[in-house]
Protein backbone atom coordinates (compact mmCIF):
# COMPACT_ATOMS: atom_id res chain seq x y z
CA UNK A 1 0.00 0.00 0.00
CA UNK A 2 1.32 3.43 -0.91
CA UNK A 3 2.19 5.91 1.80
CA UNK A 4 -0.59 8.32 0.84
CA UNK A 5 -3.12 5.49 0.87
CA UNK A 6 -2.01 4.50 4.38
CA UNK A 7 -2.26 8.12 5.53
CA UNK A 8 -5.72 8.56 4.00
CA UNK A 9 -6.89 5.38 5.74
CA UNK A 10 -5.50 6.63 9.06
CA UNK A 11 -7.21 10.01 8.60
CA UNK A 12 -10.54 8.36 7.92
CA UNK A 13 -10.31 5.87 10.79
CA UNK A 14 -9.04 8.41 13.33
CA UNK A 15 -11.25 11.30 12.15
CA UNK A 16 -8.15 13.49 11.97
CA UNK A 17 -7.69 16.39 9.59
CA UNK A 18 -4.90 16.31 7.04
CA UNK A 19 -3.29 19.43 8.50
CA UNK A 20 -3.29 18.02 12.03
CA UNK A 21 -1.72 14.78 10.81
CA UNK A 22 1.02 16.62 8.94
CA UNK A 23 1.77 18.84 11.91
CA UNK A 24 1.96 15.90 14.33
CA UNK A 25 3.78 13.45 12.08
CA UNK A 26 6.40 15.66 10.45
CA UNK A 27 5.87 19.21 11.67
CA UNK A 28 4.40 20.37 8.34
CA UNK A 29 0.68 21.14 8.24
CA UNK A 30 0.71 21.11 4.42
CA UNK A 31 2.38 17.70 4.16
CA UNK A 32 -0.71 15.64 3.25
CA UNK A 33 -2.11 18.36 1.01
CA UNK A 34 1.21 18.49 -0.85
CA UNK A 35 1.32 14.67 -1.14
CA UNK A 36 -2.14 14.77 -2.70
CA UNK A 37 -0.80 17.30 -5.20
CA UNK A 38 2.11 15.05 -6.17
CA UNK A 39 4.85 15.86 -3.66
CA UNK A 40 7.43 13.10 -3.29
CA UNK A 41 8.79 13.03 0.26
CA UNK A 42 12.37 12.24 1.15
CA UNK A 43 13.27 8.89 2.68
CA UNK A 44 13.77 10.41 6.14
CA UNK A 45 10.31 12.01 6.00
CA UNK A 46 8.75 8.71 4.93
CA UNK A 47 10.46 7.03 7.89
CA UNK A 48 9.01 9.64 10.28
CA UNK A 49 5.51 9.10 8.90
CA UNK A 50 5.84 5.32 9.13
CA UNK A 51 6.98 5.59 12.77
CA UNK A 52 4.06 7.89 13.52
CA UNK A 53 1.58 5.46 11.96
CA UNK A 54 3.11 2.47 13.72
CA UNK A 55 2.87 4.21 17.10
CA UNK A 56 -0.81 5.13 16.65
CA UNK A 57 -2.94 2.18 15.68
CA UNK A 58 -6.52 3.13 14.85
CA UNK A 59 -9.70 1.31 15.81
Amino acid sequence: MKLLDRIERHLKESHMSATRFGRRAVGDPRFVLDLRAGRRPRRRTVEKVERYLADRPTC
